[in-house]
Order: C-alpha cells, then structure tokens, then sequence
C-alpha cells in the first residue's frame, strides 16, 4: 500500500522527486499510517549527507518513523551513528565522482572526435557517428545565401517556408540561424565544452570548449564555413550581439497592438521610432507590420472621436461572459500554481497540515469563484455611458500633462487589443467591459 519509487531520478536533491516528497507528506499526517521507512541502501533515501540528517531528524523527532536499510544493518549501539554518517559521506562522495567521472569520459569521448551529444540540425546518427539527412541541403543554402548578404531574419523566413523545421517541429528563428552558422560541425569538427555546458548553443566561443576533428562527413567547406564567421563577427561589431532595441519604459500603445499575421505584440523599433512585429523581428512572422508611432497612436486616437462622434459603436458580446474566458483563465491558472505551491510547503515541512488544509480551502474557493465568473451570462450594455466612458479617455490622451503609463493604463479600461492590417494600413479595436 505504501511503495514510493522516484525512476530514474537522482537522489542528490528533493526537489525533483515526486514520491519521496508525497512519501514526506503522508509521514507527517496525523493518521501515521507506517513507523518505519524501509529503503535497500541508504543511497535510496538520499544521496545529499544535508538532506539526509534534515529528514531522517524530521521523520525520527515529529512523526516517530525510522529509515532502515535492508542491506546496510545497524545495531542499537551508539557507534552505529558514526556507521550511518560514514555510509551517507560515501554515498554523496561516490555521487559526486560518478558526474564528475562521466564528464571526464565525455570530454575524452569529444577529444577523440566521437559524438557525445544529439545531432545536430542537418544530420542524423547512425552507426554512432553523424550522417546528413533531409536538412543538409537547408544547411547548405543557408551558408550560401548568408554570405550572398541575406540576414538572419531573411533566412528564417525563406527556410520556413521551405519547410525546414527544428528538431523539435518548431519555425526557424533568428537564433537558429546563428546557431546554425557558427557550428564547427558542418565541416567536420566536435564541439564541446567542458565546464558543463556541453555543446549548448549559445556558448559558441566559450574558453572551456573542445573542438576535435570529428568522424562524420562535412556539409561545408572550411572557407566558406571561415567567411561566415568573418561576416557573423562583422554584423556583430557593427550592430551588437542580437541588434536588440532599447525600449522606452512605456509608451501608450505599449502592449496592445497585434500583428494580424500571427498575432504577436508589436514592439518598440528605436531607429525608426515605430511598432513592428515581434516574432517578424525574430524572423518567425513572414509579413512585416512596421508603423510609424504617430501615425498609429493618431489612427486610434481619431478612430476613437469617430465613435463618439458618430454614435456607431455596437457593442455585442456574441453570448461571450462579460469578462471573457482569455482574461479569467490566466487567473485561474495562478491560483492553481499557488495551489501546488502550497502542496510543496507542506509536503517539505514549511507548513502544517492544518495550515495547508487552510490554503487549499482559500484558494480552491478563489478558483470556483472565477469558474462561476467565467460562465457568467452577459449582461445588457449601456452604449450611450460605454460611449462616455470613450470620451473620458480621449480627454486623458490629449492632456499633454499626463504621462505614457497613464495614458497606456486609460486606453486599457477600454480596450482589449489592437489588431494592425497590413499592407491595407487598417486597424480595428477590440473593446471589453
């Protein structure tokens, strides 16, 4: 009835295992409904000498319960203390070395030239060593067209919609490309490091890393592979490491404009003073959504004094809740984590059961009260005050007095989203009550 395994979880820390904390929890319960805590080793129980005195003290002193090896037999005497706090240095000692022994066999592995990692974008592995798939000829013109004078953001776009895709399904961005291009295994070479970063993407220069010949047939030529480095290194002392535009702290739009393409934010371009896409920033989006700030702040603004003057606004919610489902589900969404949050401080021993009982009922209370909200009917909407409640916000947008987070703040009592149509230079607003 009471079994708790953790597969394939190292013991070296708690936070990760699930059972042994459900396992903490139901010892701590006032029902007890076990006194001892049988382990095969005490490496079983932790492989961290910290956590081991903390909870066996724990579950010895509060709950009564002693953890007893099957295999490690102490006796009763007071030697077997030291017998106990030898074994659990030993085990700790022998985690330790094990990682450490394992990062020395990998990085001797990598010296040597053999994989030690997963395949990179291009290849797949076969008989231990790398061999070009599909995506090769993606690698291929991507290097050619990077030093023909496309960019990052370009190739994305372009390989996208070739087709080519990650490892994990996703679009190219322009970090993939950058990974992509400053990888020494596209013409035949190992990379790793051996401060623990492995062959992580971002690290391409890191002091602490091996490049080795390796055994796999190379996709690219050393000097076109050189020149592209030349090029990388260029772009970088020219424009920065990721061209990353500074943000204003806020600015009235801030955060409400979408792109009608994919639907993400546009965000602040300093060198033009606009809003532009941000995954087409990132090479993700194909469609450039570019504004001129004044001119859009201006549309929304004349847009706005059109409804008033016009008397057109109709507003109909379409059977949707008055607050819709994509504002309350957020919310929903944070109770919950604090209810897991919650979990863990009782099931680490931060608070009682009785405290955690409180908590639960606070929070489970909270998240009905927003499912009831949720699927509230709506109600009838007073257009002619709605339309009053527009004019108020134009009054604030126009005060020169009053600064950008307080004009964004007034636009947001109204206003859901702002969706940019482009190349028709068209918006439409998305009101909320």
């Amino acid at each position: 009835e009471h079994i708790y395994v953790d597969e394939g979880i190292s013991g070296r820390n708690t936070r990760k295992r699930e059972a042994f904390n459900r396992m903490i929890g139901v010892a701590k319960s006032k029902e007890k409904p076990f006194d001892i805590i049988l382990v095969w080793k005490f490496s079983r129980f932790a492989r961290n000498r910290e956590d081991s005195i903390v909870y066996k003290s724990m579950l010895r002193k509060q709950c009564g319960i002693d953890v007893v090896s099957i295999s490690e037999s102490l006796g009763d005497d007071k030697t077997s203390i030291l017998i106990e706090a030898l074994i659990e240095a030993m085990d700790e000692y022998y985690s330790i070395n094990l990682a450490e022994e394992v990062k020395r066999g990998m990085t001797e592995k990598a010296s040597r030239g053999e994989i030690v990692s997963v395949a990179p974008f291009g290849y797949r592995i076969e008989n231990g060593t790398f061999v070009p798939d599909d995506n090769a000829q993606f690698v291929v013109g991507i290097f050619e067209d990077f030093l023909a004078g496309m960019g990052y953001r370009q190739l994305a776009t372009k390989y996208t919609a070739l087709g080519a895709r990650t490892r994990f399904g996703n679009v190219l961005d322009n970090r993939f490309i950058e990974y992509v291009l400053n990888n020494p295994a596209y013409v035949g070479k190992i990379r790793w490091s051996t401060d623990g970063q492995g062959a992580s993407k971002r690290k391409y220069h890191n002091p602490n890393t091996i490049v080795a010949d390796g055994n796999h047939e190379p996709l690219i030529d050393s000097v076109i592979f050189e020149a592209a480095q030349k090029r990388i290194a260029d772009i970088k002392n020219r424009y920065g490491k990721y061209q990353r535009i500074e943000q204003p702290a806020e600015y009235i739009l801030k955060g409400l404009v979408r792109c009608h393409s994919c639907g993400s934010t546009l965000t602040y371009q300093k060198a033009n003073h606009g809003l532009q896409c941000h995954s087409y920033s990132r090479g993700t989006c194909s469609t450039s959504h570019f504004i001129a700030m004044d001119k859009i702040e201006s549309a929304v603004i004349e847009y706005l004094q059109s409804v008033i003057e016009s008397k057109t606004l109709h507003i109909s919610l379409s059977g949707q809740p008055v607050k819709s489902k994509n504002s309350i589900a957020p919310l929903i969404r944070r109770e919950e984590q604090k209810l897991k949050r919650a979990k863990l401080a009782y099931t680490e021993g931060v608070d009682t059961l009785e405290e955690y009982r409180e908590t639960k009922a606070v929070i489970e209370a909270r998240i009905a009260a927003l499912k009831a909200q949720e699927e509230e009917k709506p109600a009838p909407i007073d257009e002619s005050a709605y339309c009053g409640k527009i004019k108020s916000v134009i009054e604030v947008l126009r005060d020169p007095s009053q600064n950008p987070q307080i004009k964004n703040a007034a636009l947001r009592s109204i206003i859901t989203k702002i969706v940019l149509y482009k190349p028709e230079n068209r918006i439409e607003v998305y009101f909320h009550v």
